[in-house]
């Protein structure tokens, strides 16, 4: 599709919509065929990573810019910036086959929607959306991509394979 390596793709739905349960089970299916996932989530409100209190929270709150944390099998980043685009999280995550966000639905880049017969809400968010590239249901809703059911976790992993990992 043209786009830079790793590939970044949007796993979007309305809130409840079972976004974290998708991933959750696509993820150790991408991974048992060997690729190595970036996952972003976007979190709307901000968040705090660290505890109160602890020597990253106090160099951060000293005015620290970013915040390095590394254990022997864990290394975490914070830091201070506004990425003008989902495209600038690439610069972390360039050693990964492929980084899917959860959420990021205004941007421009492929999307896997979710939508739920049982959920709250009646209509899909992407029905027009030109980047929708593939819809995951258990409704009648018909879209012009690829269509999954809920439970087609090896199918979604070789969509996502074939379309957005091996095709680079």
């Amino acid at each position: 599709m043209g786009y830079m390596k790793p590939e970044i793709i949007a796993v979007v739905g309305k809130s409840n919509s079972g976004k974290t349960t998708l991933l959750e089970k696509i993820i150790p299916e991408l991974k048992s065929r060997g690729y190595r996932l970036g996952i972003v989530k976007h979190a709307h409100h901000g968040f705090e990573m660290d505890k109160k209190g602890k020597d990253s929270w106090r160099h951060k709150k000293a005015g620290a810019d970013a915040t390095l944390v590394i254990s022997p099998a864990t290394i975490a980043l914070v830091k201070d910036e506004e990425p003008e685009s989902v495209q600038d999280i690439r610069k972390y995550l360039s050693d990964m086959d492929i980084i899917i966000t959860e959420g990021f639905k205004r941007e421009m880049i492929p999307k896997i929607e979710i939508f739920r017969k049982a959920g709250k809400h009646r209509e899909p968010l992407c029905m027009d959306d030109k980047n929708l590239a593939a819809f995951v249901t258990d409704s009648d809703y018909k879209p012009d991509v690829p269509k999954f059911f809920l439970n087609d976790i090896e199918k979604i992993a070789d969509f996502i394979e074939e379309h957005f990992i091996k095709n680079l």
